[in-house]
């Protein structure tokens, strides 16, 4: 069940304007039933405003007369119209300034520990150039001397997700799946 876009404004609302128990309330909003009292209670949520899931189209009125009536029932809500963003393809990758002077060391690590790796993929994980590759690679590198092979995940420079992704890629590719 998909919650509400604000659960404790919700629930704001829900407490003001509705008799349903705060076991429902709760339920509809994600929340634990004694955040909800304690909102009723007015220890929570003080000078919170309200917001309405009738008018924001998240719960019809007669869903929540129906659970009015009846203690048991459970609210449902409506199927979202909205339309959920697409996602947007990847462009360049953004590295802080503070992270870039640590793209050659994780380069480094990558063409040691993964020489499967083709350039494109090096670049679409670390967000460098082809070029930058090639001298680390090459050990023409401007700092070379200075260059440690480190983790790229550690730096934050990529996810482990998708370096996983990017490996298991580039092994289905060579035909070479290694165990673990």
């Amino acid at each position: 069940m998909a919650l509400p876009l604000m659960p404790k404004a919700t629930a704001v609302w829900l407490v003001e304007n509705t008799s349903l128990t705060f076991e429902q309330i709760a339920d509809f909003c994600g929340m634990h039933a004694l955040e909800v009292q304690a909102i009723a209670d007015g220890d929570v949520a003080i000078g919170m405003q309200g917001r309405d899931p009738v008018a924001c189209g998240e719960v019809a009125m007669s869903e929540i007369d129906r659970c009015s009536q009846d203690p048991a029932a459970r609210l449902r809500p409506l199927e979202r119209r909205i339309p959920l963003p697409e996602a947007r393809p990847k462009g360049a990758r953004y590295t802080p300034v503070a992270k870039r002077q640590d793209r050659p060391d994780a380069i480094a690590w990558l063409l040691k520990n993964y020489p499967e790796l083709s350039e494109g993929q090096v670049c679409k994980l670390i967000g460098t150039t082809k070029n930058t590759i090639e001298k680390v690679r090459d050990r023409t590198h401007w700092n070379s001397p200075n260059i440690k092979p480190r983790n790229p995940i550690s730096l934050g420079l990529c996810g482990e997700s998708e370096l996983q992704k990017e490996v298991d890629l580039a092994r289905a590719r060579a035909g070479t799946v290694h165990g673990i």
